[in-house]
C-alpha cells in the first residue's frame, strides 16, 4: 500500500468513529494534527471520476479550497464528541443566517490540543484544563479561525487576552450516566468492583456514597475509547456526561442516569460555548443570535462559583444552577477531598438575574472555602 493509500484508509477510520453525524456534507473541514478528508464538492467528484490516483485528487482538494473564501471558520477539537459540537452550531449558524448556507461558507478547522496528544497521564499532572482549549484559543487570537466551539466544562475560568465567550448553546441533561455491562447501578456493584473515570469530582462522590468500590483515576480518552476499554474488561463500570451520549446518539450504551442527589454534575457541564475576539463585532453579532440566556447565565454563576474555589483538575468540585418552578435560580455546590472521606455541600435561592446569580456562586464558594480551611483538597 503505497503512502497516500495509507493515509487515506487511516483518515477513513477516523471517520468512522462518529455515529449517525448529519447527512448534509462538511464543505470545508481542516485538520491541524492529521488527515481528515472530508471535503465534498460536484467538481472534486468529477475529478475523483476522472483520474484514480491519490496525488492528483489531493491536488484538485487545494484548487477548490483557493476558490472558497469561508464567511466563518470554525475551530474545534477532532474527537467525535467535538465534531459533533461543531456540526450543531454550524447547523444552528445556518437555520438562522441564509448566507451560511452557500458552499464553503462555514470552514471546520480541526485543531489537536495537547490533552488529545497526551493520554497516558492524569490531566492534573499534565497542567490541568487549559490543556483542551490553549491550541484552540491561540488560532483564534492570530486570526487563523473566527470562533472557537468548546465544551463549557473544559474551559477555564479565566479567559484569554483578545478573546470574549458570549454565546452559550441550549444546554443539554447535565447527569451523569452510569455504564456497566453487568450491573444497572453503582450500588448493584460488588464490593472491590473497579470504576474508571478521569474526574476527581466523580471518583470523591464515588467513594463518599461506596467505599467498597475501587476507582480506575486515569481512565481518560473520548467516548468511544472509554467504552472500548469497559467491554475489554479493564474496568467493570465507567461514568459519563449524558449529555455526550445524546449528542453522539448513543443512549443505548446507557445502563443508568444518576440523579443529582447521587453524582452532583461537573460545573457547567453538558454547555457549549463559543468564543470570538473582542474586536470582531460581525462574528459577535453570528453569536448573539444563537446565545440562550438562560444557559449563559446559570454557567456565569457556576463558574463564578468555580473561580472562587480557585478550582482545577486537582480539586473535586460539583456545581449546578438552574431555574426553578417560580423563575427563580436555585444553586447546589459541592467540595470534596479527592478520597471522598469528606464533602461539604452548599445551596443559595435568589432572582434569575446575571449579577445575583455570580453573586450567589462567589458567595457560595467563600463559604465552602471557609468551611474546608486550609489543607483541605491535599495540594
Amino acid at each position: 500500500m503505497d503512502i497516500y493509500s495509507s493515509s487515506f484508509h487511516q483518515a477513513h477510520n477516523k471517520v468512522s468513529l462518529l455515529r449517525r453525524q448529519p447527512s448534509s456534507p462538511v464543505n470545508s473541514v481542516s485538520v491541524i494534527g492529521f488527515s481528515l478528508p472530508r471535503i465534498t464538492s460536484p467538481s472534486l467528484a468529477k475529478c475523483r471520476r476522472k483520474r484514480s490516483s491519490f496525488g492528483v485528487v489531493r491536488a484538485c482538494v487545494a484548487v477548490e479550497e483557493k476558490k472558497r473564501t469561508a464567511i466563518i471558520r470554525i475551530g474545534t477539537r477532532g474527537s467525535p464528541l467535538a465534531l459533533a459540537q461543531a456540526y450543531e452550531t454550524r447547523a444552528k449558524l445556518q437555520a438562522k443566517h441564509p448566507e451560511l448556507t452557500e458552499d464553503g461558507a462555514i470552514h471546520i478547522e480541526i485543531i489537536k490540543t495537547t490533552g488529545d496528544k497526551i493520554l497516558s497521564q492524569p490531566l492534573a499532572d499534565i497542567g490541568g484544563k487549559g490543556l483542551f482549549t490553549k491550541e484552540i484559543d491561540e488560532a483564534l487570537i492570530n486570526g487563523h479561525i473566527d470562533i472557537a466551539v468548546h465544551s463549557m466544562k473544559d474551559v477555564p475560568t479565566y479567559l484569554p487576552e483578545k478573546t470574549i465567550l458570549p454565546c452559550n448553546l441550549v444546554r443539554e441533561d447535565v447527569r451523569d450516566a452510569f455504564i456497566c455491562l453487568t450491573a444497572a447501578s453503582l450500588a448493584e456493584l460488588p464490593a472491590g468492583s473497579v470504576v474508571g473515570t478521569a474526574s476527581l469530582r466523580r471518583k470523591s462522590q464515588i467513594l463518599h456514597k461506596y467505599p467498597s468500590l475501587a476507582v480506575e483515576e486515569n481512565f481518560r480518552g473520548n467516548v468511544q475509547t472509554r467504552l472500548s476499554k469497559l467491554q475489554g474488561g479493564k474496568v467493570h463500570a465507567t461514568l459519563l456526561a449524558l449529555a455526550g451520549l445524546k449528542r453522539l446518539s448513543m443512549t443505548e450504551n446507557v445502563a443508568s442516569v444518576l440523579s443529582l442527589d447521587e453524582m452532583l454534575p461537573a460545573v457547567a457541564q453538558g454547555a457549549i460555548g463559543i468564543a470570538c475576539r473582542t474586536d470582531d463585532d460581525k462574528m459577535a453579532s453570528y453569536l448573539a443570535s444563537l446565545n440562550h440566556e438562560e444557559t449563559r447565565l446559570a454557567v456565569a454563576c457556576e463558574r463564578a462559583f468555580l473561580e472562587t474555589l480557585d478550582g482545577s483538575c486537582r480539586t473535586p468540585i460539583a456545581g449546578y444552577a438552574a431555574k426553578d418552578e417560580e423563575g427563580n435560580c436555585f444553586f447546589r455546590g459541592l467540595v470534596a477531598s479527592p478520597d471522598g472521606t469528606r464533602v461539604l455541600e452548599t445551596s443559595r435561592k435568589g432572582p434569575y438575574v446575571f449579577e445575583d446569580m455570580v453573586k450567589m456562586g462567589k458567595d457560595a464558594g467563600q463559604e465552602l472555602l471557609s468551611l474546608a480551611g486550609p489543607g483541605f483538597f491535599g495540594n
